[in-house]
């Protein structure tokens, strides 16, 4: 198997983890502080992978360039506000909608990698993402009074809106990075995948920490204090999602962001491993099919 395909995998069980956390925090602080968590207390984490790799491994740094900046302060700023729109759905009733549209994000993916980056898809991986992404949709909303048909006449609600809306800046920020990662190669002896994804991270969640501390200084000064209250589970946040963005950094500098995107479904596989291991949860017939039509779009992605 692939280098790419194992990250990814061990990446999204890393998501899986953190997206449970950040919701518990939600509930700790608003909108703007369960954000601000994910980057700022994964900044340290983010520093010390990067230190690591130099100092211990023995890596080279590279040598940003304009082309490097650019992406990556795209990629940033696009994820801030996918991930602040994803966050803020949870406070709506019908917040299942809207995070079935938020997972078109490979599909949105592959159409910003083909204007961006001239990568273009075989029938055969547009066949696949399609699939998965139909999957995680019907996931989404299987325990909701809303059947498929329902969901696809609900394009035009609101929650439905902030859900594309969000897909859309999580789709960018993956091919931003992506095209980040892959502009530090030319300053390289060779190409190294790892330092490449280490410091794009270490970058990008630097200019998020910033950007967002100096909003909530500026516009939610008392957001400060319950972040402050919640620094235990905030910091747990912070250490697995910085791990899992490595993850998922190393595997976008090997593969095209959309393809690692609709390998990532799995972390879905992995939510309902546990809910019915653990919490002995029983798994639907609709969310049995959707986790189906995930397993098959993987597959057939890595067997074309």
């Amino acid at each position: 198997m692939e280098t790419w395909v194992l990250i990814t995998v061990a990446a999204a069980f890393l998501q899986n983890i953190r997206s449970s956390m950040q919701k518990h925090l939600k509930g700790a602080m608003g909108t703007t502080g369960a954000t601000f968590v994910r980057f700022g207390f994964g900044l340290p984490f983010a520093l010390l992978y990067l230190l690591l790799l130099w100092r211990v491994a023995g890596h080279p740094l590279p040598v940003p360039n304009a082309t490097f900046f650019l992406w990556a302060a795209v990629g940033g700023m696009a994820q801030i506000a996918a991930t602040f729109l994803l966050v803020h759905l949870f406070s709506f009733r019908n917040f299942a909608v809207g995070t079935a549209y938020s997972r078109t994000e490979p599909a949105q993916a592959a159409l910003f990698g083909l204007i961006f980056l001239g990568e273009k898809a075989s029938q055969g991986t547009l066949v696949a993402i399609a699939i998965s992404v139909v999957g995680v949709m019907l996931i989404s909303v299987a325990r909701t009074t809303l059947s498929p048909r329902s969901l696809l006449t609900s394009v035009f609600s609101r929650t439905a809106a902030i859900g594309l809306l969000s897909g859309t800046f999580f789709g960018l920020s993956a091919v931003s990075y992506r095209s980040a990662s892959l502009a530090l190669a030319p300053s390289l002896p060779t190409p190294d995948y790892m330092m490449q994804a280490s410091f794009t991270l270490g970058f990008v969640i630097l200019l998020q920490t910033v950007v967002m501390l100096l909003w909530i200084v500026a516009r939610e000064p008392d957001e400060l204090k319950r972040i402050g209250a919640a620094w235990k589970p905030a910091f747990i946040v912070g250490f697995v999602g910085s791990s899992a963005s490595f993850g998922w950094f190393m595997a976008m500098t090997l593969q095209q962001a959309a393809i690692v995107k609709v390998v990532a479904q799995v972390e879905m596989l992995f939510t309902f491993a546990s809910s019915f291991f653990v919490f002995r949860e029983w798994i639907n017939r609709l969310e049995l099919f959707g986790c189906l039509l995930i397993v098959l779009g993987v597959v057939m992605l890595l067997v074309l």
